[in-house]
């Protein structure tokens, strides 16, 4: 869809219709979001999945504490999610907080390291799945029947792509396993492309990121351009024969300018390929719940209604102002408060991502 003419969103009203304390207008139980739905969090971390299956004395266990999947898994079909991320995160052994107060890479991956570590993460996923009988996203109908059937399927996703190395037979591999989507970048500089948070390496997308996109676009992997720098986009919009998502962001400006957000040109890019930008609630640019909303509004007035998702980064975010699922119910009504009609909310809270992962994944 090269040289698609964005949508706008006619009507807005930025900043009306604030109603308070998030939590007064939680939803409790299923019955609203099924009515809506089908919604999906395009990015999350529910309970901190990418801690399972560690041993008991691991370090990261001392430092993060334990996981608390089959709580989330809990509290997720309560509210009727029709799918989530659980994400893996490739870089997790390398990577910690800086003096200045950034994740960077603070060793190199051992041998084998990398791989051994996603294969874990990727085993505690599947032993969650077994535990609570949930249905893995392998083509948008597997939404569309939790959807129906009144539970929660499993978008898996791996947040860097890292484990890859110089093996693309892994991406088959991972296809395999019920990974969906991947993401080219993280917070380590890899082989494959910039990221927005460390100086460049490769001036955007490297000959081995070119590589990866052509795989996933064989394979039929959703590619995640989160934490890639503008022109690593651009790159892989050049690159690749599939629409693509940055699955958590927000618009920089506004006086909220940070690496990690874009800009309007940078989403644009990525919406006139077809592809999504998911809307992040995150102490980087917002503050409070309804901050988040005005933010929505202000993405979805530059690349359009059917151009825009949510990736909550649930469980791992920065100062989030959005903790719980049942705040999904509660964010449509703002939306609609702000001028947005229902079937534009349940576009931005789920059928944009389903149509996405039918476009990409089947």
């Amino acid at each position: 869809m090269r040289g698609f003419t964005p949508r706008r969103w006619p009507g807005r009203t930025y900043g009306i219709g604030d109603s308070g304390p998030v939590r007064e207008g939680k939803l409790d139980g299923s019955a609203g979001l099924v009515a809506r739905g089908p919604w999906v969090d395009l990015h999350g971390h529910p309970g901190r999945c990418f801690l399972r299956g560690l041993d008991a004395g691991d370090q990261l266990l001392a430092s993060l504490g334990a996981d608390t999947c089959d709580a989330s898994v809990a509290e997720i079909r309560s509210t009727g999610m029709a799918a989530v991320s659980f994400a893996t995160v490739a870089d997790l052994r390398v990577i910690a907080f800086e003096p200045d107060g950034g994740l960077h890479a603070v060793r190199p991956f051992d041998d084998g390291e990398a791989y051994a570590d996603r294969r874990r993460q990727l085993a505690g996923l599947h032993g969650l799945v077994r535990r609570h009988g949930l249905p893995l996203v392998r083509t948008a109908d597997d939404i569309i029947a939790a959807h129906r059937a009144g539970t929660t399927a499993l978008f898996v996703t791996c947040e860097g792509a890292d484990f890859v190395e110089d093996r693309p037979e892994r991406l088959d591999e991972a296809h395999a396993a019920g990974v969906r989507s991947i993401r080219l970048v993280h917070y380590r500089q890899n082989e494959f492309g910039d990221l927005q948070t460390e100086p460049p390496l490769h001036g955007g997308l490297s000959p081995a990121g070119r590589e990866l996109v052509r795989e996933m676009n064989r394979i039929g992997l959703l590619i995640d351009l989160a934490h890639a720098t503008h022109q690593t986009t651009l790159d892989v919009l050049e690159e690749s024969s599939a629409p693509v998502m940055i699955s958590h962001t927000h618009l920089g400006g506004g006086g909220r300018d940070n690496p990690r957000l874009v800009s309007a040109e940078h989403a644009e890019a990525v919406a006139a390929a077809g592809g999504l930008v998911g809307a992040w609630p995150s102490g980087v640019s917002s503050e409070t719940f309804d901050d988040f909303v005005d933010e929505i509004a202000r993405l979805i007035d530059v690349i359009g209604v059917d151009h825009v998702a949510v990736g909550t980064d649930m469980d791992a975010n920065y100062r989030p102002v959005m903790t719980e699922y049942g705040q999904f119910g509660v964010l449509g009504d703002r939306l609609q408060a702000r001028g947005l009609t229902q079937a534009g909310v349940d576009r931005v809270l789920g059928a944009n991502a389903v149509d996405l992962i039918r476009t990409v994944c089947g």
